[in-house]
């Protein structure tokens, strides 16, 4: 990875400067700040497999770039790059840095109330109204894999059913959130999911500060106090339970089935609203 982002510089004419180093999830990524004819930049490295190299995942940043809305606030992509080494595809993407602190480092779960004025909660309400907006044919969460994981993992009857939908960042977490100014970080998954989804993922990560699951609901009420906003707190549950079973996120457990009783005696039983 090191090599092939030292190549990867070279071919977008920029510098690495500093020692900074940002590793992705198991080693699929490495992002370092680097220095370009324009100003500073943030170059991030994404490989995998050459046989599974592209797709959705690879093309949801310059998706993003091509037709998110101003009003999204996110750094913007000024160049990318994809080759092929040997076994392994690569995707090279030149980003504005942004020096503005994620609000957790390196995980997405929520361990301490954040300091967040109402500047930044009121620019977080816009950006997800302004994000479910945007027209996508780009697919986030699909209603296959509900139809049968949430029974298996929920453990209760549900509505499988998805009541609405709307497109969606998809992997709305507080390290993928900037403060004290709001900006959105990683766009490769984004695109079509149930309503209220990022504010559900957002309100599940935060579980363990329940001041500020608290404040998520009452600043989202508009998207999460609605049946739409129920269900995809349900689809949220789902997918991170889903996790437990491969021992990640072992400790939302239990906050997560608390929820979950609290939900599902709100939501309507199977078979009701079809």
């Amino acid at each position: 990875m090191h090599e092939m982002h030292a190549a990867a510089a070279v071919a977008l004419q920029v510098l690495p400067i500093g020692s900074r180093e940002a590793w992705g999830w198991r080693g699929r990524t490495l992002s370092r700040p680097v220095a370009t004819a324009s100003g500073e930049g943030w170059l991030r490295l994404v490989s995998a497999p050459a046989n599974t190299a592209g797709g959705k995942l690879w093309e949801g940043p310059q998706e993003a770039e091509r037709l998110m809305p101003p009003a999204v606030p996110r750094p913007r992509l000024r160049e990318r790059r994809t080759w092929t080494e040997a076994e392994h595809g690569y995707l090279a993407e030149l980003y504005d840095r942004v020096t503005t602190p994620t609000i957790t480092t390196h995980e997405p779960v929520l361990r301490a109330a954040p300091d967040l004025d109402e500047t930044w909660w009121e620019n977080l309400s816009g950006t997800l109204d302004a994000i479910a907006a945007v027209p996508s044919g780009r697919v986030a969460v699909r209603q296959e894999y509900l139809d049968r994981a949430m029974p298996e993992y929920l453990g209760i009857p549900v509505d499988t059913i998805v009541p609405a939908w709307t497109t969606a960042h998809g992997d709305m977490h507080w390290a993928n959130l900037t403060s004290p100014t709001l900006i959105v970080l990683d766009w490769e998954g984004w695109g079509i999911a149930p309503a209220g989804y990022d504010a559900a993922l957002l309100h599940a990560y935060s579980l363990l500060v329940p001041e500020t699951a608290a404040q998520i609901r009452r600043r989202l009420d508009h998207i999460l106090n609605t049946p739409a906003g129920r269900f995809a707190e349900l689809v949220v549950i789902t997918e991170l339970l889903q996790t437990t079973t491969r021992g990640d996120n072992l400790d939302l457990e239990g906050a997560l089935r608390a929820r979950l009783s609290k939900v599902a005696g709100t939501y309507p039983s199977p078979g009701l609203g079809r």
